[in-house]
């Protein structure tokens, strides 16, 4: 069982590491392909719902058919999307690739999360849950100064060649390797709208649509045209930036499940880790121009704290039905990812549509958008049920 769930780890570090490694490669592929913000932000506003768009069909595949075949199946679709990447002569040809790559990376989280709900007691699930991010964030991190000096040493398109060929390797070794749980009795029984029709679900769904999309899109995609525009920031240096925030996000992904064991509360964790977040968005749209320790500063607390979705998974998994598992997981999830895709257009047409005279000013208006979007979900969530295990 192990050795499947390190499996299902390594995919989701290549998760990690795809979601975010388009603002290391920006100034490249605005140099060879033409690819302005806006056609990056469309790009991984694709890999987004994309991936968002499976969640369902990846649910009802894990309740019937189990993680082993599903997430084996479409990381191979994955490694196609990062083969078509690396063949790319036009902005399309990348969001093309996005969206392929996202569809190839649905599985490998809830996957694993589905093996700890059905395997394990359910008192460890916040802590597997938030280990296996914190584990997968490594990507993150690999996305980072890692993925810049590769660049530098092979050129961007051998490079993703590369990743096309691991994320193959790992899909074989995920249909070798990676054991289903015990099957449930009568899991036809039950559907998706059983789950919409919990209202204790109903708030923890707008915390998980509201608080990943900020930490997600700033580190997946805006840090680095943010660090290129308004500090003339070399590859190298962005690497640097998001080698930072990345770690941070690793951090905060294992502290989270400590934490609930401390507090006792699952609710009140996440509503003081993303009340910390949005201090640190706010600190970013008032100080655009800081730079140096200070931008970095904020940008690491706010990796950090921004971490919260695997502990709301957790406190959604609380009231799922044993027969709805991976329905049910896949569904927060859905909301999760699918708020992100959506983020990552509209803060596409943000960009575009402010004036970038001065230039830190289209960045200063998407980390207020972030921020009262985060601040809503913060009065919403403020009035869900607490349950741990």
């Amino acid at each position: 069982m192990w050795a499947g769930i390190a499996c299902l780890i390594a995919g989701y570090v290549l998760s990690q590491f795809y979601r975010a490694f388009l603002a290391v490669l920006t100034p490249v592929l605005k140099a060879d392909l033409g690819a302005g913000a806006e056609d990056l932000a469309t790009a991984s506003s694709l890999w987004f719902l994309a991936f968002a768009a499976m969640q369902v069909p990846v649910g009802i595949a894990l309740d019937r058919l189990g993680p082993r075949r599903t997430a084996a199946a479409l990381l191979m679709v994955g490694a196609l999307g990062a083969a078509v990447f690396a063949m790319a002569a036009t902005p399309f040809g990348l969001q093309l690739a996005m969206a392929l790559i996202g569809v190839g990376c649905a599985p490998v989280l809830m996957s694993g999360y589905y093996i700890f709900a059905r395997s394990f007691p359910p008192a460890l699930f916040g802590t597997l849950a938030g280990a296996m991010v914190g584990l997968g964030n490594l990507g993150n991190i690999g996305a980072s100064l890692p993925l810049s000096l590769a660049v530098e040493a092979f050129g961007w398109r051998a490079t993703v060649w590369g990743l096309a060929a691991v994320t193959a390797a790992i899909a074989a070794l995920v249909a070798v390797l990676v054991r289903d749980p015990a099957r449930v009795e009568a899991q036809a029984r039950g559907s998706l709208l059983d789950l919409l029709r919990m209202r204790q679900l109903w708030p923890i769904f707008v915390m998980m649509m509201l608080c990943y999309a900020p930490v997600a899109a700033l580190r997946g995609l805006w840090v680095g045209p943010y660090y290129l525009d308004v500090f003339g920031a070399t590859p190298a240096e962005i690497g640097r930036v998001t080698l930072w925030m990345g770690m941070a996000m690793v951090a905060g992904s294992f502290a989270y499940g400590p934490l609930e064991r401390v507090l006792k509360s699952r609710k009140r964790l996440i509503l003081g880790g993303n009340l910390i977040a949005l201090v640190a968005l706010l600190g970013l749209w008032a100080l655009p121009l800081a730079g140096g320790w200070v931008t970095l500063a904020l940008l690491v607390l706010f990796g950090f704290a921004g971490t919260s979705f695997p502990m709301v998974i957790a406190h959604g998994r609380a009231f799922l039905p044993a027969h709805l598992t991976g329905r049910g997981v896949t569904l927060l999830n859905l909301f999760g990812i699918g708020a992100v895709g959506v983020a990552q257009s509209f803060t596409g047409q943000i960009s575009a549509s402010v004036p970038p005279t001065p230039p830190e000013a289209p960045y200063a208006a998407i980390f207020l958008f972030f921020a009262v979007t985060l601040a809503i979900a913060l009065a919403i969530y403020a009035m869900a049920e607490d349950r741990t295990d």
